[in-house]
């Protein structure tokens, strides 16, 4: 972990790279780099023509600088940026990953639907799990880019993570369709599988910028359905409107609201999940040393941590 005023010599990821200019018109840089352990903006000052025209958003760099502290928030000040052109490099030292096996949290997923009782929609799971492709992009696939469950295996961990919690409270409700809704969940982010591309960095794909994980789940949801033999429409409607509403209004995605209970609930859990998932990781980027954190721009708080017991 990186910590104010640490001299940096180290290959990095170019995650985002942009050209601005200051107020006197001489430009500048901005930058995201990455590795396994996160991401930190960077800024170059000097030099800026010859080094922007070396490298590229997915290349590799190695960079010499300083971290510091500016405006709350860590970030590198590069003194020498030039592309990486050293022996092989292991991708997955620079793409952040799930803590857990795919393997094991997938057949942890498989078995908690086995409580689902309606014969439709366990099939239609299984069809799902039993796409050979479908699960290696799922095992693979990031939940998020930036907010939560960012990393490889963060789309099964999150989905998991939504249908256990939602066993845990599925008696506490009256009049709720369990099966529904824990259908509902493992499939509300499946779109996410095409929405991203994770290959080398974690960014949007071109199905991802112009449809949306939301349109593109709906078609994988429809083509499966159809393959299903008198499938009832109604179940089918309820299904495709969880997708639909799974971000809870129009300002956050979502073509429509959810207007069942089901979907009501979905929008919540996965709200928590998401938010529990999404702040903790911002916790452990931060100074160990410190009972906050520094301001988060998009919750906009600090967050407290609790502070640290040390030995006398």
């Amino acid at each position: 972990m990186l910590s104010s005023g640490q001299v940096i010599d180290e290959i990095f990821l170019v995650r985002q790279k942009q050209l601005a200019h200051k107020k006197d018109g001489n430009p500048y840089l901005i930058l995201t780099l990455a590795d396994k352990t996160g991401s930190i903006k960077a800024v170059v000052w000097d030099n800026v023509q010859d080094i922007n025209g070396n490298f590229g958003v997915g290349d590799y760099v190695r960079v010499r600088g300083a971290a510091s502290d500016y405006r709350d928030t860590l970030q590198v000040t590069v003194r020498h940026l030039e592309r990486y052109e050293g022996e092989a490099v292991a991708v997955e030292d620079f793409l952040p990953r799930s803590d857990r096996d795919p393997d094991y949290m997938m057949d942890r997923l498989i078995a908690a639907c086995g409580v689902i009782e309606n014969a439709y929609l366990r099939r239609l799971l299984d069809t799902f799990f039993e796409d050979e492709s479908f699960i290696e992009s799922f095992k693979k696939a990031p939940a998020a880019k930036n907010m939560h469950h960012a990393y490889l295996g963060g789309l099964l961990e999150h989905t998991l993570s939504l249908v256990l919690l939602i066993q845990k409270i599925a008696g506490h409700y009256e009049g709720i369709d369990n099966d529904l809704l824990i259908t509902g969940a493992v499939l509300h982010d499946i779109g996410k599988v095409h929405e991203f591309c994770y290959e080398s960095h974690i960014d949007y794909s071109d199905a991802g910028r112009l449809l949306s994980h939301i349109v593109i789940g709906l078609q994988m949801l429809e083509k499966k359905i159809a393959a299903i033999k008198d499938f009832p429409d109604e179940l089918a409607l309820l299904l495709k409107h969880m997708i639909v509403s799974h971000h809870g209004s129009r300002d956050f995605g979502s073509p429509e609201p959810p207007k069942t209970l089901e979907a009501v609930m979905l929008n919540y859990l996965d709200e928590l999940d998401s938010k529990v998932n999404g702040i903790r990781s911002f916790m452990a980027s931060e100074d160990p040393d410190s009972a906050w954190t520094s301001y988060h721009r998009v919750l906009e708080r600090y967050f407290y941590k609790g502070k640290q017991v040390k030995d006398c």
